[in-house]
């Protein structure tokens, strides 16, 4: 994996249209964050951080789901148009 072109979703700036890599979240999260969407190869936009910047909205599958920094951190990503 090179660390230039991946970024881990937490690290994402408002506007961002990313592509989702890697998810190493496990347990019960994990199958919410699936079943939400957030699967490898899932096109995510950042739409908003909070004023101290925890959580974060994102939109994925016409809709905006808000995941706090321990979620989002866990969530490897490429930003749209970058090559691997």
């Amino acid at each position: 994996m090179n660390a230039s072109t991946y970024i881990k979703l937490s690290d994402t700036q408002f506007g961002d249209t990313v592509i989702i890599e890697e998810m190493h979240i496990t347990g019960t999260m994990r199958r919410r964050l699936m079943d939400l969407g957030f699967v490898p190869g899932a096109l995510v936009h950042v739409l908003q951080r909070s004023p101290l910047g925890d959580p974060i909205a994102f939109q994925l599958n016409n809709t905006t789901i808000a995941l706090r920094k321990e979620e989002s951190s866990q969530i490897i990503a490429r930003k749209l148009g970058e090559e691997q």
